[in-house]
């Protein structure tokens, strides 16, 4: 599958990389995620799209530092166009009406390719805008901060932090994104800290504007009380879980593969599922030709 990035990787020399190509996910993959634990889902990421993504633009091999580079919603939109090509377009989940009084469960279905993209108002490396005077608390009037958006590093360095103390995690989070504030460059801990909540506010808001948006939040309504309810549709859970599900299929398959054509472990586990079920469904079709031949 090859496709364009919403925001795309900027390599050391300052050019930027939108195209991408994913190669098929094998059963190495699927053996990598059914060990691995959900706790470490940025870094799962990370490992999965140094094995899939085969370019970005004319950087090939894509090594897990680079996958680590990538922002948020770049990494988000190559999990789902590899979540569509590894189990179709369709998605079909079961949630629970979150009003007290009803709170059954309810069936929604939807595609990939329908989950609306925003592009960025544009695209840069770092990001400079002016915070307002009020923000500044006086410290420096109208300080200028420059910023890169939060990637994939970031989320692997805050993942243990984020359960147990969300504050922590975002002042994290800034003074890693923060390049500047006024004249401090880089930041220190103490310049992120003092920084007022309207400007923190500011910051955060100045990010949203300047990401690419992936829309993952589902209106639906229950086909119980009638009422109207939003999901929030979280990806890595849904994508690993379903990964996760099929991994006893997957040694299966490598064991019926092996059985009926002598192959090597390691060599059925190079193929992608379509592959394997390819085969399956042949060695199927021909077994139940030659027992009714009896």
């Amino acid at each position: 599958m090859i496709g364009m990035l919403p925001g795309g990787y900027w390599d050391s020399r300052g050019i930027l990389h939108c195209e991408f190509e994913l190669a098929d996910l094998t059963g190495r993959e699927e053996e990598l995620l059914a060990h691995r634990r959900r706790s470490e889902t940025a870094s799962l990421v990370t490992a999965l799209l140094s094995h899939c993504v085969r370019r970005l633009g004319t950087v090939s091999p894509v090594s897990e530092e680079i996958a680590g580079q990538l922002i948020v919603a770049d990494r988000q939109y190559l999990l789902l166009k590899l979540r569509q090509q590894t189990f179709g377009d369709m998605v079909r989940a079961d949630v629970f009406c979150p009003w007290a009084d009803c709170g059954r469960r309810v069936s929604i279905e939807f595609a990939i390719e329908d989950l609306p993209v925003e592009q960025p108002p544009e695209r840069a490396p770092l990001f400079t805008f002016t915070l307002s005077p009020e923000a500044c608390a006086g410290a420096e009037p109208r300080a200028e901060v420059s910023f890169r958006l939060p990637n994939g590093t970031d989320q692997e360095a805050l993942s243990a932090l984020l359960g147990s103390n969300e504050a922590e995690a975002l002042s994290l989070l800034l003074l890693r994104a923060i390049q500047r504030i006024g004249s401090f460059t880089p930041p220190d801990r103490e310049c992120v800290a003092r920084l007022s909540s309207l400007a923190r506010a500011e910051i955060e808001a100045e990010m949203e504007r300047v990401s690419p948006r992936i829309e993952l939040n589902l209106d639906t309504v229950c086909s119980e009380c009638g009422r109207n309810f939003t999901v929030p549709f979280d990806l890595h859970h849904f994508f690993f879980g379903e990964l996760r599900a099929d991994s006893e299929l997957l040694y299966r398959q490598v064991h019926y593969l092996a059985y009926h054509y002598h192959w090597a472990e390691g060599e059925i586990l190079t193929m992608p599922r379509n592959k394997r079920q390819k085969y399956i469904s042949l060695l199927t079709d021909e077994i139940e030709r030659l027992n009714n031949a009896e």
